[in-house]
């Protein structure tokens, strides 16, 4: 029987790619305009993965550049400004799994785990009105990886009892390597590799 559920954010619970998408060309607008748009391909196949480490693709991979750590944070710093002025707007909210979220909270423990920064994605769950749902709120620069382990030893949950549902494979990969089970959700590339969430109204997790 299913008793904990973790869940990723972007994509799940908050319809944010389009915003991200505008937080990188925002803060690299002094660079080729062909070199953003390959990172935000980039972004949009890891979603998963935290801006930290797309920060470091940017420069490291595509620039072919060093960047130090002060420079990665002052970015990271900038986009959190972005982040924080636009996804305050309920607009974004996907309202199919919040209302499972707040139907259901009660019958499970609900944790995020988020390739989002962990005190910008706090912020926005209190500013969306999401804090009391949850037990706990994760978020980067802590690989999501180490954010599902860490979890799971804190909690002393049980893997056969906890799942985690996301909406790309590096959710996938976060689950598979921390031997729990997986449901992806709107992604219809995850259907190859999972049980698949296409509405949460007609889900029963056993």
């Amino acid at each position: 029987m299913i008793k904990n559920i973790l869940w990723d954010f972007d994509g799940v619970i908050l319809d944010s790619m389009p915003i991200r998408d505008y937080g990188f060309r925002k803060i690299f607008d002094k660079y080729p305009k062909e070199t953003v748009e390959e990172l935000i391909k980039y972004h949009r196949l890891n979603g998963g993965l935290s801006r930290f480490h797309k920060i470091k693709y940017f420069y490291n991979t595509l620039l072919n550049k060093e960047i130090s750590e002060e420079q990665i944070q002052n970015y990271a710093e900038q986009f959190t400004i972005v982040m924080k002025e636009q996804l305050i707007n309920k607009k974004y909210l996907i309202e199919d799994s919040v209302d499972f979220i707040k139907t259901n909270y009660k019958h499970y423990n609900f944790h995020i785990v988020s390739g989002s920064e962990h005190h910008e994605l706090n912020y926005l769950c209190e500013k969306l009105g999401l804090t009391e749902y949850f037990l706990s709120i994760n978020g980067s620069p802590t690989p999501k990886n180490d954010l599902v382990k860490n979890l799971l030893e804190q909690e002393q949950y049980k893997k056969n009892e906890t799942i985690l549902i996301g909406d790309s494979a590096n959710d996938y990969e976060a689950a598979n390597i921390n031997d729990i089970d997986f449901y992806g959700y709107n992604n219809e590339e995850l259907k190859k590799f999972t049980t698949y969430i296409k509405l949460f109204r007609d889900i029963i997790f056993s």
